[in-house]
């Protein structure tokens, strides 16, 4: 097992970045890469769901993480999610993954069928078998993988010694202190972006969010104020994020495709919009991505 340090911190959600066609657009992957490497933060989670993985083919994730690596490799952590519903799929991805030297791989549950939690896990380490020196990351998102990563099915995992620890999206926070008693000294990461506080006080080593990549100055100072123990201040920037974050998800597009309309008035950054059936940005969004670019600003100038 690796040094687990490398993983503690902000780790964004990396966007799919499209040309005007739809198709994945190398510089814009390479341009949103290089954001991140200028804004500070440990680490990317690439391909998972705010990168729209489940609508991309093996070969389209495959482009953007070459076109990652190209950029961060050795600058920052890379995880990359590689689950498909094809464990064949899910295996070429791992392979791919590992040849470009990335720092671990992570996967969700099969989705659609319900599968037994001993069909969960030869699939998972199927996956993970692909990528022998390559750490891995179980992804737990119940509500939408219609699955819950469940204590005797983590044990089992744990069997693997690839397994560093679970990228916890699931609701109760109550979640993370169970992973952690579970296995100590392997890692919980958070994931719901507008409980970052809580999570990380139940005991997560850092967060992987969708919603870091609007606002990665917030998150970072976040963490920092959690490192301080100036908890007062951190509920105070929690409740500014989670405003935000009401914001970026009430328009008509989806959040991910207001979060790259927002990047684009913030960061001049040309992400593309998302891809069907992903609803993208309408004209009565506009005043609404305005509207979280300008509480960003605020918050940063008044927390950063």
């Amino acid at each position: 097992m690796s040094d687990l340090s490398k993983y503690h911190g902000i780790i964004p959600a990396f966007y799919a970045a499209y040309d005007e066609k739809g198709e994945i657009n190398p510089e814009g992957v390479r341009a949103l890469t290089q954001y991140f490497i200028d804004k500070g933060v440990k680490g990317l989670y690439v391909n998972g769901s705010s990168g729209e993985c489940i609508y991309q083919s093996v070969a389209d994730r495959k482009l953007v993480l070459e076109n990652v690596m190209a950029v961060a490799k050795g600058k920052l952590t890379i995880i990359n999610h590689v689950a498909c519903n094809s464990t064949k799929d899910s295996i070429e991805l791992a392979k791919h993954s590992e040849e470009l030297g990335v720092d671990a791989i992570a996967a969700i549950p099969p989705i659609y069928f319900r599968l037994p939690e001993h069909a969960i896990a030869a699939y998972w380490n199927a996956i993970s078998d692909a990528a022998p020196n390559t750490d891995f990351i179980i992804y737990n998102i119940p509500q939408l993988a219609g699955v819950a990563l469940t204590p005797t099915l983590y044990r089992t995992m744990l069997d693997n010694p690839r397994v560093i620890g679970v990228k916890n999206s699931s609701m109760p926070v109550q979640d993370i202190e169970i992973f952690n008693s579970l296995a100590p000294g392997k890692l919980v990461f958070n994931g719901p972006d507008e409980q970052f506080l809580g999570g990380r006080l139940m005991g997560a080593a850092g967060g992987i969010g969708g919603t870091y990549g609007a606002m990665p100055e917030l998150f970072l100072k976040l963490d920092e104020l959690i490192a301080q123990g100036d908890l007062e201040t951190a509920k105070s920037l929690q409740y500014e994020i989670n405003n935000i974050i009401g914001h970026l998800v009430v328009g008509r597009g989806s959040m991910y495709a207001v979060i790259k309309a927002v990047l684009k008035e913030l960061e001049g950054l040309e992400l593309g919009s998302v891809r069907s059936p992903l609803a993208p940005v309408v004209e009565e969004d506009k005043d609404l991505v305005h509207k979280a670019a300008e509480l960003i600003r605020a918050a940063k100038a008044k927390f950063c």
